[in-house]
């Protein structure tokens, strides 16, 4: 899934500075989203370090349980898990490809509540787009998506510009 360019007014984010505006809500999930829903949200940066997925799965289960949604916490777990590792493997920028090198090597990872709904959103500063693609039989890696696609009620990628991409999932309490 792909939605369109994210835009603030007439500048345009990078990965370097999006963090998700009051409201936001991806594009292509928006007739998901009850209208009038309360919305709170809670972000969390990440670092280029192994321990850094369990954090975004601690991080994540720690918002779940303080929105009263623990029933949703190992389903979001997974789904995070996925993405925080895509974006850490995937999504991390070689030290001089941005003008902002210093802060190449961060993911940013929200997670925004409407009702019942939740949706994990990470930033990174890579040009890859996530692909679902089919893994070889008795491969070890590349379900990662698939299983993102089956936990989450839709998921999809939003380009940033001038570079950089938010990878998000929409699950259900």
């Amino acid at each position: 899934m792909h939605s369109t360019d994210l835009t603030r007014g007439g500048n345009q984010w990078s990965a370097f500075d999006w963090w998700p505006p009051i409201g936001w809500w991806p594009e292509p999930a928006r007739d998901l989203a009850p209208a009038g829903a309360c919305t709170s949200s809670a972000t969390f940066v990440l670092t280029p370090h192994a321990r850094s997925a369990h954090a975004a799965r601690c991080f994540a289960a720690g918002s779940l349980t303080g929105w009263d949604m623990c029933d949703l916490v190992p389903d979001m777990e997974l789904v995070v898990s996925e993405l925080a590792t895509n974006a850490l493997r995937h999504g991390l920028a070689s030290g001089g490809a941005h003008p902002h090198a210093d802060r190449a090597d961060l993911v940013r990872m929200s997670m925004i509540r409407k009702g019942s709904l939740v949706t994990c959103v990470f930033a990174d500063p890579g040009s890859a787009v996530p692909v679902l693609r089919r893994a070889a039989d008795l491969a070890t890696g590349g379900m990662g998506l698939h299983i993102v696609e089956s936990m989450s009620l839709r998921w999809g990628f939003d380009p940033l510009s001038p570079y950089g991409k938010v990878v998000w999932a929409v699950l259900k309490s």
